[in-house]
């Protein structure tokens, strides 16, 4: 209504204006703004879209989506994000890895609704969002190569998921990954961060909203994998499956399944 356009306005000015009484304004009333997005399914976006401030990979302060546009790569067709506990935690993501190489600034989503926020507005600018989990971000040479290796070592990777059961839907070598050996990502609309708030909101007895879990590899632990394979040693090689995906849930802020086992699994490769 007229009022809300009002209020939004003046916010507006508060921001253009006086920006540090405006941070001061979000740090207290912020999540209001991202829920009013995200509860009326972006219907609220052209409202508030603007007042919104997101903590950024290129600057301490936080960001505006119009900032973050003004400074996009010629080349740069999307708006990337992270989601995570903190920004120390996304730092060190190995999904972010990549985007960081081309330069690319990423927005670190680190309360509950920013995702659900970002997802309800859909675009800015004419700009889509896009998670640093979601698909791969290589060129199609990497992705033509990534294929070739795995369709050679489909076998090994076979034996991987095996070893994982149900925990993944698949194992598989990506192209996205530079220094760091595992990452999960998903497939599907359900994310790793939707997962964890719908867990928190989850009724006693209700079937559980899982995203579906794509573990990546394709580092030099890999060639580890490979010799392990190669000699029969099918039962290791599922030891270190399992070892790498308890490392990629610490690295998404998720709790090991089974601590016990993880411990055990670590003491049997630490005494080989």
């Amino acid at each position: 209504g007229r009022l809300e356009k009002k209020i939004a306005s003046e916010l507006g000015l508060m921001l253009k204006n006086d920006r540090e009484k405006y941070e001061e304004f979000f740090k207290a009333f912020g999540l209001q703004l991202k829920f009013g997005v995200y509860s009326t399914y972006g219907a609220q976006a052209d409202l508030l879209k603007d007042l919104l401030l997101f903590t950024s990979s290129k600057e301490e302060k936080p960001v505006t989506l119009a900032e973050y546009v003004s400074r996009m790569k010629e080349e740069q067709k999307v708006i990337y994000y992270a989601c995570g506990q903190s920004r120390e935690q996304l730092e060190h993501l190995p999904q972010t890895e990549l985007v960081k190489e081309k330069d690319y600034e990423i927005l670190y989503l680190t309360e509950d609704v920013d995702e659900f926020c970002v997802r309800a507005l859909g675009q800015y600018a004419e700009h889509e969002f896009k998670s640093v989990s979601d698909g791969d971000l290589a060129t199609q040479e990497e992705k033509d190569q990534v294929k070739e290796q795995s369709d050679k070592e489909k076998d090994l990777l076979g034996c991987m998921k095996e070893a994982l059961g149900e925990k993944v839907k698949e194992v598989r070598l990506s192209a996205r990954l530079k220094s760091g050996p595992v990452c999960l990502t998903t497939d599907g609309g359900i994310t790793l961060e939707m997962e964890k708030v719908f867990a928190q909101m989850q009724v006693p007895g209700e079937q559980k909203m899982k995203a579906e879990r794509v573990l990546n590899g394709g580092h030099p632990v890999f060639q580890k994998l490979q010799g392990l394979y190669q000699a029969g040693e099918k039962e290791l090689v599922g030891t270190y499956a399992q070892l790498l995906y308890a490392q990629a849930q610490l690295l998404e802020g998720i709790p090991v399944d089974d601590p016990v086992a993880f411990s055990a699994a670590l003491s049997q490769l630490l005494s080989r």
